[in-house]
């Protein structure tokens, strides 16, 4: 259990004047992170165990398609860009870029496509060696013109990017439709997927289309278009006559809406591979090129996402599967203490994570911060429930609370986590 007097971070009532977005509005007044200066945040407790359980849940699915973890370097050496003539700022322009101590020039990582492809040139040379996909969580630098949306766009950030190595265009076609499958699963797993859509978006140099997993919200710096009836949906950039023609819908039939942008997957092609000389002998012996795809997803931009999208006017409301913990146990009197911690552990036995507030504020203060910080479930011990035959239960998307037996606590807390 953690005891909430001794988390080194408290809510606060005040909203912050410099933040315009409601996710950083309500992650700072809630305790689960800090600005440190414009873009860059820093994931407290709270926060960070949130961040953490959205990382699992997108491992998981990576694990799922046999992809290696693995983690690379911050720091990157230009040669490594000239080579697919990237480096210049005329290419990308977000490059933060800095000297050695030698004065020798370097960039910090805002994308790995070229550094993995030159590492795998030195692992690829059969077709026995193919495919093979390799993921990471790690950390970007990005300096963005504007960072004014909280954690869903700021300049330091962690990424999952995965890489996708193939023999032919066929063999990432496949691959490619299973991540957008497991991308898929990971929106339902953190509770977005109602609201988020495989949105057709450019392909850039490399395909006709890629596509994006854009969620419906007021907040979206996007504008997306929606069939619902065919279960379409197109980004502003690539909505052309001719675009709509290819796939067979009608603007009078589409809906626009603001979204944010919460993944991406790309077919990049033989273009990295060319520039490093990633090739393989097929089984005739005939040398050629791999075929790649790039797939990313920003776990710190999703749980802005998340915030974005369930909260009212009294705090956030977090899902299940990425709460910092599924319970926040309330003791309004110490006489209560021991009893408290004998049923704590009993929950925290059968699996569930609990914030216990045994803290001398008032009962308001402390449903006021129970609301705030979103936590599923509400638990009360009180002199009251105690006399009313048990725990007030309330979940924290509802206006009603029960009284429940200490006895049926954990069938309970199974039924209405849909554990």
């Amino acid at each position: 259990m953690q005891r909430y007097s001794l988390v080194y971070t408290k809510t606060t009532k005040q909203t912050p004047g410099d933040e315009q977005s409601k996710n950083a509005q309500l992650l700072i007044k809630a305790g689960f992170i800090n600005k440190e200066m414009a873009g860059v945040y820093a994931y407290l407790l709270f926060g960070h165990k949130t961040l953490l359980k959205i990382i699992q849940i997108i491992r998981e699915e990576m694990n799922k398609l046999n992809a290696n973890e693995v983690l690379l370097g911050s720091l990157q050496n230009p040669q490594t860009w000239v080579a697919s003539k990237r480096w210049g700022d005329s290419v990308i322009d977000v490059w933060f870029k800095t000297k050695l101590a030698n004065g020798t020039q370097i960039g910090l990582a805002n994308t790995h496509e070229e550094p993995l492809t030159k590492i795998m040139s030195e692992y690829v040379n059969s077709y026995k060696d193919l495919p093979c996909y390799l993921y990471q969580f790690q950390t970007k630098f990005r300096n963005e013109l504007r960072a004014k949306s909280g954690i869903m766009r700021t300049r330091e950030f962690i990424m999952k990017d995965l890489y996708s190595f193939s023999k032919n265009q066929e063999e990432l076609d496949t691959f490619y439709e299973k991540v957008k499958q497991a991308y898929i699963n990971i929106f339902n797993k953190v509770g977005l997927g109602e609201k988020t859509y495989v949105t057709f978006a450019s392909g850039g140099a490399f395909s006709k289309f890629s596509h994006e997993f854009q969620t419906i919200s007021e907040a979206g710096e996007d504008i997306i278009y929606i069939d619902h009836q065919k279960n379409i949906a197109i980004n502003k950039e690539v909505y052309t006559d001719e675009i709509l023609n290819d796939l067979g819908v009608k603007k009078s039939e589409l809906k626009e809406y603001k979204a944010i942008e919460v993944g991406n997957i790309f077919k990049l092609g033989t273009k990295y591979a060319k520039a490093f000389g990633l090739n393989y002998t097929d089984k005739k012996g005939k040398v050629k090129n791999v075929v790649m795809g790039s797939y990313g997803i920003g776990p710190g931009r999703l749980m802005g996402t998340i915030v974005e999208t369930f909260n009212d006017e009294r705090g956030i409301i977090w899902p299940n599967s990425v709460a910092p913990y599924n319970v926040h146990f309330i003791t309004l009197d110490k006489k209560h203490n021991k009893q408290a911690e004998e049923i704590i552990n009993k929950i925290e036995k059968a699996g569930f994570e609990v914030l216990w507030d045994e803290t001398e504020s008032t009962a308001g203060e402390k449903f006021a911060n129970a609301d705030l910080i979103g936590c599923p479930i509400r638990i009360l011990l009180s002199e009251k429930s105690i006399k009313s035959g048990g725990l007030e239960c309330k979940p924290r998307n509802s206006q009603k609370s029960d009284i429940i037996k200490e006895a049926d606590i954990i069938s309970y807390l199974t039924k209405t986590l849909n554990l």
